[in-house]
Parts: C-alpha cells; structure tokens; sequence
C-alpha cells in the first residue's frame, strides 16, 4: 500500500477501457483524491454521448471532496486536444482529465509529445481517457487497461454491492514494474490498494487454503 500523496504522478498517463461502467473514470479519480483545485474535464462528443458526463456528486463520493469541475464539450478530437493543450497551461488546476473515444489520427505521437511537455512545465497532471482505442505510440509514461471487478461483499446486506474493485493492468511504464492488480480505494487512510491477483499453484498436504493476499505498492521503484 502506497498514500497517493507519496505516489510518482506522470506528467501524462492513459488509460484505456472497453466498459461502459464508468470503472476506468472511478480508477483515475481515486488516484486524484490527494490533490486539490478545480479539475478541467475535457470530452469529445461521442465520448459524452457513450460514456456520459461528470456527476459533481458521484466525483465527491470518490475523492473525499466536493471540487469544482470545469467541463468542457469539444465536438471533435482535435477540439479536445487544443482544450486540454490550453487548459496544461494552468497551475492552478489540480488536474486534466480529457476523454477520447477510439483512436483518432490526430491523436498521435506528436500530440501527447506536446501534451507532456506543456503538463511538465505547468506541474499539472494530465490523465487521458481512452475508451474503445487501440494503443498506438505515445510518450505517456503510464498506460493502463482498467475494468471493473466484482464488488466486495456488503456486510450490511448480502443482496448490495460491497466496496468497487478495479482490474488493473499496467501494460507499459518508464517509472514501475508493469503488472496487473485488483484496485481498491480506501477513503479513510486516502490510499489506493492493487492486490496482486491469485495465481493456481502445487497444493501440498501442508498448505494454505486461504492464503493471504499480497499486497503490491503503486510507485517508483515498485517491486
């Protein structure tokens, strides 16, 4: 377990689904818990029409925090990156989060090179939103393929969903071992928990039936 706080935040980091659940959006909220400011959310129009728009409420649930969301609806994918471009410039956002669906030409190794380089000099973290895309080149540091996971148990009632858990795969980075994880964010302690999933193994006269799971940490140097 790792505090986000003490995490390794990219410059630019992609994340890429297949869902229509909203599990890769809650993923990426989860690890902007920490920071504070406004968020810009940027959407192209068929990712607003696929996937929806930002829910204030849904948003304070997950981080912890009631923050103003400032929306911007883009008709195109090129309208989308200059708004996202443009929006880097900010320091005062805590952070981007730009939704792009499929994989538009535009949005190429050119593109999140200057991405990167305007999220660098403004310290502000840009999260990119890929729904129903193929991944090409890009210099995101991080790219992840999130979908959801059946939900913990309800101890207050069986028949409800318990605590979300996120299938994360960490498929590409400069900065941590890849991987894939079950994801859980823990809102008291502000800490997003990957348990490495369960591998079948020899059973022995001796073994344990239920093991303990282990946890893996999200970060620079992450075992």
């Amino acid at each position: 377990m790792l505090s986000k706080a003490d995490m390794c935040c990219p410059a630019v980091t992609e994340v890429f689904t297949t869902s229509r659940d909203g599990a890769a959006t809650a993923f990426l909220l989860a690890q902007l818990a920490s920071r504070r400011g406004p968020i810009l959310w940027v959407q192209d129009r068929l990712s607003a029409q696929e996937g929806g728009l930002p829910y204030g409420r849904g948003i304070a649930g997950i981080t912890g925090q009631d923050r103003p969301i400032l929306r911007v609806a883009a008709r195109t994918p090129a309208e989308a990156l200059w708004a996202m471009e443009e929006g880097l410039e900010c320091s005062a956002l805590s952070a981007v989060i730009g939704e792009v669906w499929g994989s538009p030409k535009v949005l190429d190794f050119t593109a999140t090179k200057r991405l990167a380089l305007r999220s660098q000099r403004s310290k502000v973290p840009l999260w990119v939103l890929r729904s129903d895309a193929e991944p090409s080149l890009s210099v995101a540091p991080d790219r992840w393929r999130v979908a959801s996971a059946p939900s913990t148990d309800n101890t207050l009632d069986a028949r409800a969903p318990g605590e979300a858990l996120w299938s994360a795969e960490l498929f590409r980075s400069r900065t941590r071992r890849p991987g894939t994880w079950v994801a859980s964010h823990d809102r008291a302690s502000d800490r997003l928990h990957l348990v490495a999933p369960l591998r079948d193994g020899a059973v022995g006269e001796d073994a344990d039936p239920h093991p303990a799971p282990r946890l893996r940490p999200l970060g620079r140097g992450a075992a």
